[in-house]
């Protein structure tokens, strides 16, 4: 992707290789390679260096929207999978995690308040 001027989110945009990475390597003594390259919302493919989580960073606008559609849907689901029998996730927690996801996505719609 040579001259791509845009940071760009990961296609999963609750994925974090590297938190998987450091926990294993905090708990068993190994590190494997982080990919170098990684899928992303538009769709490309890019180094994991041109991406970022924090809506500030982004400036790649098919990026913006996916992270926003996705924010959204996991509010949602947070929300959906509290309310079921059985839940590890009680109804304030879920509230919690679902605003936190429904902010996320209004910073990379741009429409802060």
């Amino acid at each position: 992707m040579d001259g791509d001027p845009h940071i760009h989110v990961q296609a999963k945009v609750m994925q974090d290789d590297a938190a998987v990475r450091n926990m294993l390597a905090s708990s068993f003594g190994l590190a494997g390679d982080l990919p170098s390259h990684v899928a992303t919302g538009c769709g490309l493919q890019v180094p994991r260096t041109r991406t970022s989580a924090e809506p500030n960073s982004v400036t790649c606008l098919p990026c913006r929207e996916h992270a926003q559609a996705e924010h959204l849907r996991l509010a949602e689901q947070v929300e959906r999978l509290s309310r079921m029998p059985g839940s590890i996730i009680g109804p304030a927690q879920a509230e919690l995690a679902a605003e936190r996801h429904r902010d996320l996505a209004r910073k990379f719609s741009g429409a802060e308040d």
